[in-house]
C-alpha cells in the first residue's frame, strides 16, 4: 500500500501530516499527486469525501517550498477557485495545516463580508490565494489583483459551479490567465457542459476519475415518513427529543422555511440556527464554529449546505422538505455516515413530495422504507433513456444511474459493495476505489472497477 512517505513530498509536509496522523493517501491522492508533482495538467473527477482538497493541496505547497520566491504585488502563485465560502473557508484551513513548515502565505476572498482586508492581504502579493468567482471578479475590476503571475491553476467542483450560473464568470477569469500554466480541474460528475470546459482550460491532461468505495445511499440508515405538511413541525420536534441525536442537520427547500423551522422549534424549546444565502457572512461562520463545537446541536439548512458544510460527527440528517432534484437527495444525507460513522436520514413527505420520492428512489435504485420497513433494491433494468451524459464512466451493474431527464445535474453517486471497514485516516477524505487513469479522450468510455478501503476523515 502507498503511504505518503513514497510520494516524494518534502519532509515540512510529511512532517505536517505525520502531526496529523495521516500515513496512507486516498486513491485519488495517490494517483493526482505523482501527475502533479511532474507537472502534468490533471482532470479529476471524484465526489465529496474522496479526499481531493489534499490531492491538489499537498503537491502544491511541495511546489511552492521547492521553488521559493516572493510574489509580486498584487498578484498570486496559486489561484483556487471554488463555489462557495463554505468550501472556500475549508480549502484555506487544509493549505494552512498542511503547510504549516512550508510558510507559504494564503489568502482568502469570498462575498458577503467587507472587500477592503482583502485588498489588503493581496497588496504584498500571497503564495495561495482562495476565491469564489464573483469575489475575485471585483477584485479585479477594483484592480487588486493581477492573475498574470499565477503559476497554478485549480478549478474545484466545476459542476457545481456551472449549475450555481458561474460559467461566464470562469471564463473571464480564465481568460486573463497566463497560458503557460498548470491547470487542476476537480469535478464530482463529467457532463457535456463540463466536459468541455475542462477541454478548453487543461493541455494535454491526465485524467483521474474515482468512486467511493460503498456509496452513502448504501452505507445510511434511510427513512421516509409520511405526514401532511401542517404536521412537519410538531413531528420534528417530537423527532428530535427521542432520536439519540448528536448533531442533526435539517434541510428545507426555501430560506424562507429554514427560518420558519428554527422559529417553530425555539416555540418548542427546542435550540436550533439556520444557515443559508440570506445570512451574512459573518453570522454563517458563527453559526457554523457552535455547530462543529456542539454548541448548537441542530443547524437548519438549504442546499447551501450540501457540498458546502464539511463536519464531522453528524449522526443525523433530516429531509423536512423533499429535494425537487433527486441528486440532492444523495448530497444531503451524504453529511452524514462520515469518518467511519454511522448514520441516519430520515425524510419527511407530504402528499406534494410523493413525485419527489420516487425520482429519488429511482435515482438510488433502493425503496426508501417508510418508517418500521426495509429498504429494498428497485428490481429491473434502468427505465428507458437513462443513459449516461458524454464522458461519463459507466458504472457496475447495480450502482446508482441517473434518472431520466436528469442528465445536466451534477449530484450523481455511484455505490458498490459494503467494504470492511478499516481503521486507517486519511487527510480531506473517506477511501474510494480508482475506476480510472488515462489519458483525456475526444470520446471515450470508461469501466469503473469497486475496491479499495474505507477511511476516517479530518476535521477539515
Amino acid at each position: 500500500m502507498t503511504a505518503f512517505l513514497d510520494l516524494g513530498l518534502a519532509t515540512p509536509i510529511t512532517r505536517a501530516l505525520a502531526d496529523e496522523q495521516y500515513a496512507t493517501p486516498t486513491p485519488i491522492q495517490a494517483q493526482t499527486i505523482p501527475q502533479v508533482l511532474a507537472g502534468r495538467d490533471v482532470v479529476g473527477i471524484a465526489q465529496t469525501g474522496t479526499g481531493k482538497t489534499a490531492a491538489f493541496a499537498l503537491p502544491i505547497l511541495h511546489h511552492l517550498h521547492c521553488n521559493r520566491r516572493r510574489p509580486l504585488p498584487k498578484s498570486c502563485r496559486v489561484l483556487v477557485l471554488s463555489p462557495t465560502r463554505e468550501l472556500s473557508a475549508q480549502i484555506v484551513d487544509s493549505f494552512k495545516a498542511y503547510g504549516r513548515y512550508v510558510h507559504a502565505s494564503v489568502a482568502l476572498a469570498i462575498g458577503g463580508v467587507n472587500i477592503n482586508p482583502q485588498i489588503r492581504a493581496l497588496a504584498g502579493g500571497v503564495d495561495v490565494f482562495v476565491a469564489t468567482p464573483g469575489r475575485l471578479l471585483d477584485l479585479m475590476q477594483q484592480r487588486a489583483v493581477t492573475l498574470d503571475h499565477v503559476e497554478v491553476f485549480v478549478l474545484d467542483e466545476a459542476d457545481r459551479m456551472l449549475d450555481m450560473g458561474f460559467i461566464h464568470d470562469i471564463r473571464r477569469i480564465v481568460a486573463k490567465l497566463p497560458r503557460k500554466r498548470q491547470t487542476l480541474f476537480f469535478s464530482a460528475t463529467m457532463p457535456r457542459d463540463v466536459a468541455e470546459l475542462a477541454a478548453g482550460m487543461a493541455h494535454d491532461p491526465v485524467r483521474v476519475a474515482v468512486t467511493p468505495a460503498a456509496t452513502t445511499v448504501e452505507r445510511i440508515d434511510q427513512r421516509v415518513i409520511m405526514v401532511d405538511r401542517a404536521g412537519k413541525p410538531s413531528l420534528l420536534a417530537q423527532l428530535l427529543r427521542s432520536e439519540p441525536i448528536e448533531r442533526v442537520l435539517v434541510f428545507t427547500r426555501t430560506k424562507h422555511g429554514a427560518d420558519k423551522v428554527v422559529r417553530s422549534l425555539a416555540k418548542a424549546q427546542i435550540a436550533a440556527e439556520a444557515i443559508h444565502g440570506n445570512k451574512s457572512q459573518n453570522q454563517r461562520e458563527r453559526v457554523m464554529a457552535a455547530f462543529r463545537s456542539g454548541k448548537v446541536r441542530t443547524l437548519v439548512a438549504t442546499d447551501i449546505a450540501a457540498r458546502g458544510i464539511d463536519v464531522d460527527g453528524i449522526s443525523h440528517v433530516v429531509n423536512y422538505d423533499l429535494p425537487n432534484i433527486p441528486e440532492s437527495y444523495v448530497h444531503r444525507i451524504g453529511r452524514t455516515a462520515r469518518a467511519g460513522a454511522d448514520g441516519v436520514a430520515i425524510s419527511f413527505c407530504d402528499h406534494e413530495e410523493r413525485a419527489y420520492l420516487r425520482d429519488i428512489e429511482k435515482l438510488i435504485r433502493i425503496a426508501i422504507p417508510v418508517s418500521g420497513q426495509r429498504a429494498q433494491r428497485v428490481a429491473g433494468p434502468p427505465p428507458d433513456g437513462d443513459a449516461l451524459p458524454p464522458r461519463q464512466n459507466r458504472p457496475h451493474k447495480g450502482t446508482t444511474r441517473p434518472a431520466p431527464g436528469r442528465q445536466k445535474s451534477t449530484h450523481q453517486q455511484h455505490g458498490t459493495a459494503r467494504p470492511k471497514r478499516q481503521g486507517t485516516r486519511h487527510p480531506n477524505g473517506n477511501d474510494g476505489s480508482i475506476a480510472s487513469v488515462a489519458f483525456m479522450q475526444p470520446v471515450q468510455r470508461n469501466k469503473q472497477h469497486s475496491g479499495g478501503q474505507r477511511a476516517a476523515r479530518p476535521a477539515h
